[in-house]
This record gives structure tokens, C-alpha cells and sequence, in this order.
């Protein structure tokens, strides 16, 4: 029931000097201030914990976005996220504190580079928003102080909302908007002219620093040699020159220092929209481009490591692989058929965080331990199958694995973050000098895998005795219930707001969406047809506004690092 804001006044200075708990009092009531709607979703229990959750509601209105900017999926998201940024200026330049612990706090998710659908801000077909906002209720010691709550909620709130929808930039919006939908629109071509990503002339590769992903000052703009230039034709900046890369077999060679694994980072954000200003911002690649490494001591439950590991010692199975601890080259395998299982069509590697063993065999190697006493088919063998066969792309950086020029359709040479073609220099090269021995070629059929469904049984969100227990850690783990999912490598992990929907997915999976039944990829694509459906607050706690939507691949690479995990018919 909606009530006045002189109501609000009234409420707070009568709880005024009473215990903290008296907030709760405020919790599911709704008010208006003015033209906003202003809705009580949880209440924190006292001055130090986690700020209330709140959200508002502005009416179209009030909010005055233009018709074009709510005129779709893309553009709706588009102008959420500006509306976002908006509220962060606005409240960074408007900090108070009032009493102890987080008292006056009042703020909204913060966020990086990408344009990510968020449930902070969302904007409606009728150009209505909902806000969602973090604000910590006032407090001196544990006792309520009802006055300075009044002030930050019935005056500093309404001034925070008027400075950002009274300070309208129709023109910024415009870019913002038109920017993101480019590089939807750039994204949709890439198939249809034969590629896995595009980056156009002149964008900013180089980022500031691994703790900062803005575009570094002074870096080399992005210059394109007529043998890899397309075009494509985005609907708001026209025509645009780029470099393509083609699907197939791609290697990124060159020196030390040249920018090859910058440029592998700017495909594997390609999966993103970027900011205007981003130096990424016309950069796309194919949305199912998966990033691939090695990952030391992680768990694999009943993955089909055929394709590249058969006759393991002491009779250990490779067709239903299960271990707690991976190796090097048995994590990168089950990466790559996890990814495959989940829909991958491009494969992002970069040999510095990829396993020697697993990757490439030379001549010398293949000499003295023949292939019959060698568990392991090197990548290297199975790259060309995976592209003739299953139209899997492959993108990978190479310094010193030579035999990768043999199987490469395409060779690019990074000189000073300086793109070459040089496949038919390095096909000279693979003629010149060929292997001694039999080279990359995949040893049989690759092998068809059984699906994999998880047991529900082995889901489990409780702590103990308490109650269920999910949270994220930044982008570097997922708390689920006694246990830590480890995702500090999933490169394309890109906000901590994304760990907490992947986290939400997780606590639906234990409370019904997985039954047994389902296999993974029949869980992702429900996963994914709610959030189209409804968007993210089909699958997360509603009144957060501290999510931020992840990939399929993403949610399933957490679910496949869950130690308890287990899989019906156990193998």
C-alpha cells in the first residue's frame, strides 16, 4: 500500500533512539516520494552487516528516455546500463555518513567496461525504470537514529534521483545506446561471413593494468593490413574496416611483448558489449568463443577424455573420467569437451597457460616414446578434426610450437601490436623445414560421449545445520553451501556480479530445476530460455540488485568445479 513521504517521516522518528531491530518494521512497505515509488525489499540487522536492500520505482513520465531507447532488448539494456553509470557519478559525489558502522551509505552495484544485462537497473518497454539501491540505515552504536534516516531517504534519495533524471544528455544516451546495438548488429555477421571475431581499425587493445581494464594512454591504435581487412556494416556508424578472423585453424605468433596474448584477451571479451570510449567498443567475436587453459588440481566428474587421453595406467577410465585432483593435461581435455558439451563453436588457447604435454609432441618425443606408450593425443592431432568434422574454430597463440604451422589456416604475425599475415610465409617455413616423423593427424573417430546429468542429491546449498548458504567472492569463488568453487581462472568471468548469478543458478539447480532427468546442456538451455523470457529475476533472489548475467558456459564451468558434484549413473 503506497504512502506518503510525510508517512515515512512519521514512521522513522518513531522508531527514533529505539534498538535497530525496529527497522524491520519498514521491511515489504512501500512509499511514495514524489513522483518515485520507494520499496523496503530487506532490511539489515544491524549498523555493521550488509546494507538494506531498496528499490524504486520511476514512472516513464518522470524518467523521459525516448522511445528509441526502449524500443528493444538491446536498446532497453543499453540504456540501463547508462542509467546506471548515471547513478554512480551522482552518488559518488554525494557520500555521507550518519552514525555508525555503514550508516548513510547509499549506493548501487558498481561496474567495469562491459555492457552486461544487470538487475540494478531495468528498464521497461513503456520507458518505466526500477532502480535498485543499497542504503544503510542509520544508527548511533545499535539505536535507530529515525531523524537522519528521514533526511537520507526523504530528501538525499529524492535529490540523488532528480540530479540524475533531471540532468537528461539525450545525446550521450543516444551514443551509448547506438554503440552497444553496433556491436550486437556486428556480432549477428560474423557466421554469414565466415568468421569468429572482428576488430576494427583504429580500437584500443592494450588495457592499463591487470587491476584496471580501462584502455591504456598512448597505446598503439589497432592498424589493419589489407590481406585480413573485412567489412562490415554496423546500422549507426555504417561501414567499418576491421581485421577478420576467419573460422578455422588460427595461430597468433610473434615475439615476446608484440601483443599476441593481448590480442587473444580482446576475442575473449569480444564476447561482450563494451562502453563508448572502451578502445574494445567495435571488437566482437562469435558469443560461443571459450577460453581454454590448464587448471592444476581441479575436479572433473565424469567427462569423456577419449579424444585426447586413452590407456591410462593402472587401468584408469578415460571414457568416464573422475578425479579430484586434475592434472595439467587431463583439466585442459576435460575443458575442452565441457565446453564442446555446452555449446562451444570457437576455442580460445594461449600456450602460456596451456599444458606443454597436452598441446604438442615433437618429432624427438614421438621418437622416443612411441604413440602406443603415450596416453595423451596432443591437441595438435585432434585441431584439424575438430574443424572438418565439428566446425570447432580454434585460435591460438603460439611462440615456440612450430608443427602448429602445418595444420594453420590462417597465420597471424603480431610485430609491435602490429597485425601480419604471414600464412604464406609460414607455409614456406612448414615446406622447408618439415617433421622428421609423422605429423599432427587424429588417430580414429572422435568419439561419441554419454550425457552427462547431474544428481540432485549431490546439490547441496546447506551449511551444517544452517540454512542454505550461497555467495560469491569477488571473481575468484563461489561459496556454495560447505564448499568453495574455484573459478579465479575462468578468464571470461569478467564481474563479481556474474559469480552471484551463477550462484543463484547453482541454488536452483539443488531446489528442483535439476531432477536427474536433465542433461547439462538441457539445464543451461532452460537456464537460458527463463532469463530471455523473464530476465534474470527468473533465476535469481528478487530483490538483489547485485546480479549480473553470466554465459552458459560460464554456469557450467562452475557446476563442473563443484568437488560434490556427482552425476547419475556414476559411470
Amino acid at each position: 500500500m503506497a504512502e506518503s513521504q510525510g508517512v515515512l517521516t512519521q514512521d522513522l522518528r518513531r522508531i527514533d533512539g529505539r534498538p535497530y531491530g525496529f527497522y524491520k518494521d519498514l521491511q515489504g512497505q512501500t512509499y511514495t516520494l514524489g513522483p518515485y515509488g520507494l520499496r523496503f525489499d530487506h532490511i539489515q540487522g544491524d549498523p555493521f552487516a550488509s546494507p538494506s536492500r531498496v528499490r524504486v520505482d520511476i514512472p516513464a513520465s518522470r524518467a523521459s528516455l525516448p522511445d528509441w531507447s526502449c524500443a528493444g532488448a538491446t536498446a532497453r539494456r543499453a540504456s540501463a546500463d547508462f542509467v546506471h553509470r548515471a547513478f554512480l557519478r551522482t552518488l559518488s559525489a554525494s557520500r555521507g555518513k550518519l552514525g555508525s558502522g555503514k550508516s548513510g551509505l547509499l549506493e548501487i552495484m558498481p561496474v567495469g567496461q562491459q555492457a552486461l544485462e544487470r538487475t540494478a537497473v531495468l528498464v521497461r518497454p513503456n520507458g518505466a525504470l526500477r532502480v535498485r539501491l543499497s542504503v544503510g540505515l542509520p544508527a548511533a552504536g545499535r539505536r535507530i537514529l529515525g531523524r537522519e534516516a528521514a533526511q537520507l531517504l526523504t530528501r538525499r534519495l529524492p535529490e540523488v534521483l532528480d540530479r540524475v533524471f533531471d540532468g537528461g544528455e539525450p545525446k550521450t544516451l543516444q551514443r551509448h545506446v547506438h554503440c552497444i546495438e553496433d556491436q550486437v548488429a556486428l556480432r549477428k555477421q560474423l557466421s554469414d561471413n565466415g568468421l569468429v571475431a572482428f576488430l576494427a581499425e583504429g580500437s584500443i587493445l592494450p588495457r592499463r593494468s591487470g587491476a584496471d581494464d580501462r584502455p591504456l594512454d598512448a597505446a598503439i591504435p589497432l592498424d589493419v593490413p589489407q590481406a585480413l581487412a573485412y567489412e562490415l556494416h554496423a546500422p549507426h556508424a555504417g561501414v567499418l574496416r576491421g581485421l577478420g578472423l576467419r573460422a578455422g585453424v588460427t595461430l597468433i605468433a610473434g615475439g615476446g611483448y608484440h601483443g599476441k596474448s593481448t590480442l587473444l584477451s580482446a576475442l575473449a571479451n569480444g564476447v561482450y558489449d563494451h562502453i563508448p570510449g572502451d578502445g574494445r567498443d567495435r571488437c566482437v567475436s562469435v558469443a560461443s568463443a571459450v577460453s581454454i587453459r590448464a587448471e592444476d588440481g581441479r575436479s572433473v566428474r565424469g567427462v569423456d577424455l577419449r579424444p585426447f587421453i586413452n590407456a591410462l595406467p593402472l587401468g584408469r577410465r578415460t571414457d568416464w573420467f573422475d578425479t579430484a585432483d586434475a592434472s595439467g593435461s587431463t583439466s585442459q581435455a576435460a575443458a575442452i569437451v565441457e565446453a564442446l558439451e555446452a555449446g562451444a563453436t570457437a576455442l580460445l588457447i594461449d600456450e602460456d597457460t596451456a599444458a606443454t604435454n597436452f598441446m604438442i609432441r615433437d618429432a624427438r618425443m614421438r621418437r622416443l616414446v612411441p604413440s602406443e606408450k603415450e596416453p595423451i593425443t596432443p591437441y595438435l592431432d585432434r585441431v584439424r578434426q575438430l574443424w572438418e568434422e565439428k566446425h570447432i574454430s580454434s585460435v591460438l597463440v603460439v611462440g615456440g610450437a612450430g608443427d602448429y604451422l602445418d595444420v594453420a589456416d590462417t597465420v597471424i604475425q603480431m610485430d609491435a601490436y602490429r597485425p601480419q599475415d604471414v600464412t604464406q610465409r609460414a607455409r614456406e617455413v612448414a615446406h622447408q623445414l618439415p617433421q622428421k616423423t609423422s605429423g599432427a593427424q587424429a588417430p580414429g573417430l572422435w568419439p561419441e560421449s554419454r550425457p552427462r546429468r547431474p544428481d540432485p542429491r549431490s546439490l547441496d546449498p546447506r551449511r551444517g545445520r544452517k540454512q542454505e548458504r550461497v555467495r560469491s567472492v569477488k571473481t575468484r569463488a563461489i561459496e556454495f553451501g560447505s564448499e568453495e568453487i574455484d573459478v579465479s581462472l575462468l578468464y571470461q568471468l569478467v564481474d563479481a556480479a556474474q559469480c552471484r548469478m551463477i550462484g543463484d543458478v547453482l541454488l536452483q539447480c539443488a531446489r528442483g530445476l535439476c531432477d536427474g532427468e536433465k542433461t547439462l546442456p538441457e539445464l543451461l538451455n532452460r537456464v537460458d530460455a527463463e532469463i530471455d523470457k523473464a530476465g534474470l529475476d527468473a533465476v535469481t533472489d528478487r530483490d538483489f540488485g547485485d546480479r549480473a548475467r553470466a554465459r552458459r558456459f560460464e554456469i557450467a564451468a562452475a557446476l563442473n568445479r563443484l568437488r560434490s558434484l556427482r552425476l547419475v549413473g556414476g559411470g
